[in-house]
């Protein structure tokens, strides 16, 4: 072997070098290492590269392999490849010597001093005139030349030979080669043809789910909604009786706190209301039929079908058992009764106590409407109620913020309980807004002397978390996204009213920031912010006078300074209805404003309020509204 690769030509060798390189860094191989696939690499061309490709593939054919523990110190060597490297090594080594060394004579390896003379056929070895004398005597001889030129024959026909079988196994290992690349090219387009056939399949089934999940949640809400106003057409009918017995019974609490004599000389409505509804027919159930989900089996993108189930109407609870009224009862002393929502003349309401309905304009639809509070520090009075949010179980929180305060009453007016507004330690903080998370705590967010503070609270006032903000100086605004767990604090900075700008703070529970709304115009005073069922987020922004929208798909904004539909002056309070509708204090321009969840205008639900702040919706379908200057709080229905 050694001596044809010798004899080989540079062409040939070059054809054996290629064989035997390394397609990963292009040199003999070095402790070559064979894979599960037959392709061979260095060692530590390997080893670099299984520290960089996970999972770890084959360079060339990029079938994927499974190391041992050992790594590629584990995977077999290449015997072969290795002698043939070392011996094309050697013989480029020993070409370079034999062209740079000259020859050292004809001498006699058995007696130097002689010199060769003939050739010995027998021993075909050249033999000096001792050797010849010593051990080949006998021997059939010839001259070195001779001998010479019959080898040179032999050796030309032999190195003929083998370079044509060198060629040939040459030819084999290229088409080896070229049949190898065929077959990654092949195996590559037909990998391609797959996926593209898995791409287009996949995006046609996805987009028929789609369409199918679409339709079949479009069924299931327009149950649903039908199923709610059914509800709450009853909820209405039935909410004008009981107002109409509440007052009736706060009017008759008020005649007995009074002296005996304009108590009996009165004439009392309650006997003659309560006989009214002693007769009456107990309101009957509500039939609702929600929608039912019911998943196929049938292959295709099918999904299921919405059914519709009838449910009992939900139980109607027994009236209690008449009770005989005296018509004339005797006097009592009563101890002063709570804060009370009671119906006065709209002067009485300007000098701070009772109702105020505000003036109507002339052809306009005016909803239903009750006020309660007043200017004052007593129990149910407000100074300067800034914030409002209602429980799942109806009760109204006022931020009163004058009073360092939060006062707590029913949807019928009623008090109920307050506590005082402090941050851990004791320190009084005067709350702007009030927000209800997902378990039934408060977020208040208001300043102190030192600086402004976000504090949770549970229903009975008791501090449960605090979270430090920066002193602005100015208000701001809280909601909580029940759907990320996230509270939303609006903050406005700002040396004077013409360089205010301001931002919408996103915190976690525990008071960790998460992240910052903002938009491409700046915002100049966010105060109010809402976050819907869908998790849409809704500010205002009382400088811009518009009301910017952030939603999954992108941002948007409405509004816009004016006085006419769908402008506004100030915007304050904001909050969505159960359609994702937005409600908005529209301020400067005394109205309450709605507006759909794409920012279209679709009615004014009330006019000629003296400077509406804050405005929530509670879940039994009322609009409570506070009045900054008035010192009230109203309560809307029928809207």
């Amino acid at each position: 072997m050694n001596n044809k690769m010798a004899a080989a030509p540079s062409s040939l060798r070059a054809d054996f070098k290629e064989e035997l390189t390394c397609s990963i860094c292009l040199e003999l191989f070095t402790r070559p290492k064979v894979l599960p696939c037959g392709h061979t690499f260095c060692q530590d061309c390997l080893q670099d590269l299984a520290e960089v490709r996970v999972p770890f593939q084959c360079p060339n054919c990029r079938r994927q392999v499974r190391l041992s523990p050992q790594g590629v110190t584990g995977l077999p060597d290449s015997h072969i490849i290795a002698n043939m490297c070392e011996r094309l090594q050697q013989q480029t080594s020993l070409s370079g010597e034999t062209r740079e060394q000259p020859q050292s004579g004809n001498r006699c390896s058995f007696h130097p001093s002689e010199v060769l003379k003939v050739y010995c056929k027998q021993c075909q070895i050249p033999v000096c005139d001792q050797c010849l004398e010593q051990a080949h005597d006998d021997h059939r001889t010839t001259t070195i030349k001779k001998a010479e030129q019959e080898r040179r024959s032999t050796s030309h026909a032999f190195i003929d030979e083998g370079r044509n079988i060198l060629e040939s196994f040459l030819r084999f290992l290229r088409s080896l080669r070229e049949e190898e690349k065929a077959l990654n090219e092949k195996k590559q387009q037909t990998d391609d043809s797959i996926i593209e056939a898995y791409n287009q399949t996949v995006q046609t089934m996805v987009q028929k789910l789609t369409e199918r999940k679409d339709h079949l949640l479009s069924e299931a809400g327009e149950n649903h909604t039908e199923n709610l106003d059914r509800i709450q057409t009853e909820r209405d009918r039935v909410l004008v009786d009981v107002n109409e017995l509440s007052s009736a019974c706060d009017r008759a609490e008020q005649e007995l706190q009074q002296g005996w004599v304009e108590f009996l000389s009165q004439q009392t409505t309650l006997i003659e209301v309560v006989g009214k509804y002693r007769g009456k027919a107990a309101p009957t159930p509500v039939q609702t039929q929600p929608a039912v989900f019911q998943p196929t089996d049938t292959p295709g993108p099918v999904l299921g079908h919405v059914t519709v189930q009838s449910l009992p109407p939900a139980p109607i609870l027994a009236a209690p058992e008449h009770v005989p009224i005296p018509a004339a009862p005797a006097p009592v002393q009563a101890a002063p009764a709570p804060a009370q929502a009671v119906p006065v003349s709209s002067n009485d309401a300007a000098r701070g106590t009772g109702h105020h309905h505000g003036n109507q304009r002339q052809g306009e639809h005016q909803p239903q409407k009750l006020s309660f509070g007043g200017y004052g520090s007593g129990t149910g009075q407000f100074r300067g109620p800034s914030g409002v949010t209602v429980s799942d179980e109806g009760e109204i929180f006022v931020a009163d913020k004058g009073n360092q305060r939060i006062q707590v009453f029913t949807l019928q007016g009623t008090f109920v309980r307050q506590f005082p507004t402090v941050v851990s330690g004791g320190q009084e903080m005067s709350p702007y807004d009030v927000a209800m998370d997902g378990e039934g705590n408060l977020w208040v967010v208001g300043e102190a002397k030192s600086a402004d503070f976000a504090v949770q609270y549970n229903k009975q006032g008791r501090v449960l978390r605090k979270v430090d903000l920066q002193k602005t100086g100015r208000g701001r605004g809280v909601a909580v996204d029940t759907r990320r767990n996230h509270i939303l604090i609006t903050q406005t900075t700002g040396q004077s009213v013409s360089d205010v700008h301001g931002k919408v703070l996103v915190f976690r529970p525990d008071g960790i920031r998460v992240g910052t709304l903002s938009r491409q115009q700046r915002m100049k005073y966010p105060w109010y912010v809402t976050v819907d069922g869908e998790g849409n987020i809704a500010v205002s922004d009382l400088k811009n006078h518009c009301v910017y929208v952030y939603t999954r798909d992108g941002q948007f904004q409405f509004g816009g300074e004016g006085s006419g539909e769908g402008q506004l002056n100030e915007p304050h309070g904001i909050c969505t209805d159960r359609a994702g509708n937005i409600v908005i204090a529209d301020n400067r321009n005394r109205r309450v404003e709605m507006f759909d969840k794409t920012g279209k205008f679709l009615k004014h639900i009330t006019t000629d309020l003296n400077w509406p702040k804050a405005v929530t919706m509670a879940t039994q379908g009322q609009l409570v509204v506070t009045y900054w200057d008035d010192h009230l709080v109203g309560i809307f229905q029928n809207f």
